[in-house]
């Protein structure tokens, strides 16, 4: 049997081809060479067999990688590594404003907003020129979980609540006002037509096809903490309590490290894998 007539089981349980190339663009985007591109994939083709599950391959992948660089074992870590800036999500909150800020946004987190009728708590609010967003983001723990067409509907009546009020502001009638929704799972078909029906922006790990969250994160080039290798779980978790989400913040101040109680012994691996994370970033590799 070949490896494209074996089937493998993702997350959801959906059970599919196996996609040597889907693999590949995967490690290619990590920033791994050539030559470790086509060993690992040697080594999950020798390990694959029917109904393999997608997780296994990737820990498979992910332990090739790290023998030849954390940095790169980082870098193909991401979307394990968003998962596990939780369990509040307000990480995730953080985040998500930190690659808005990236793209020129000035951004606030966790405000309090007056609208027409009452006030709401918004995740992230987002300004650029004469643009301004409400930004909820929808935090999964389950990788499995989808945002269904409940989650935009009541978005979209909040966001319109809020712009009620916001319109009245001076200098704001002719702003470009908008909602946006984002998660770091995915929606559903339903939830996708309202939002480009009701003008709601959503963002998902590979949705839009262009402007995804796998993208904006690819063009930052701003990595999480949590997908540090040369990190405890006990050690990114200490890390994100006391307000640090970025490997950039790390690296500019490597104070947090031991603010956060990680180990002395661990600072210089730490700072050396987010150097070299920070480099394939900025290379254009991804």
């Amino acid at each position: 049997m070949t490896t494209s007539n074996t089937s493998i089981t993702r997350r959801n349980g959906e059970v599919v081809p196996f996609d040597p190339e889907r693999l590949r663009r995967s490690l290619v985007r990590s920033g791994a060479g050539k030559p470790e591109v086509e060993r690992t994939v040697a080594e999950v083709e020798a390990q694959l067999h029917e109904g393999m599950s997608t997780q296994a391959i990737y820990k498979t992948a992910f332990r090739m990688l790290r023998k030849h660089g954390r940095g790169v074992a980082a870098r193909y870590s991401l979307k394990q590594a968003i998962f596990q800036l939780g369990p509040t999500g307000f990480p995730f909150e953080k985040y998500v404003a930190a690659l808005l800020a990236h793209q020129g946004c000035r951004t606030q987190v966790g405000v309090i907003v007056q609208g027409a009728c009452v006030d709401h708590e918004v995740d992230v609010i987002a300004e650029q020129g004469e643009k301004h967003f409400m930004v909820e983001c929808k935090f999964h723990s389950d990788p499995k979980r989808k945002c269904d067409v409940k989650i935009p509907l009541y978005i979209q009546a909040r966001f319109k609540d809020v712009e009620a009020s916001w319109v009245q502001r001076p200098g704001h009638q002719h702003k470009f006002h908008q909602g946006w929704l984002v998660t770091n799972t995915r929606f559903t078909s339903d939830a996708i037509a309202f939002g480009e029906c009701a003008g709601l922006h959503l963002i998902s790990w590979d949705h839009p096809r262009k402007g995804s969250l796998r993208e904006l994160i690819d063009r930052s080039a701003l990595h999480p903490i949590t997908c540090l290798t040369s990190l405890s779980r006990a050690d990114k978790q200490r890390i994100l309590d006391h307000g640090t989400v970025l490997c950039a913040d790390v690296l500019r101040d490597p104070t947090i490290l031991s603010r956060s109680s990680v180990d002395p012994r661990k600072t210089d691996k730490v700072l050396k894998e987010i150097d070299e994370l920070c480099s394939i970033g900025h290379s254009g590799t991804a």
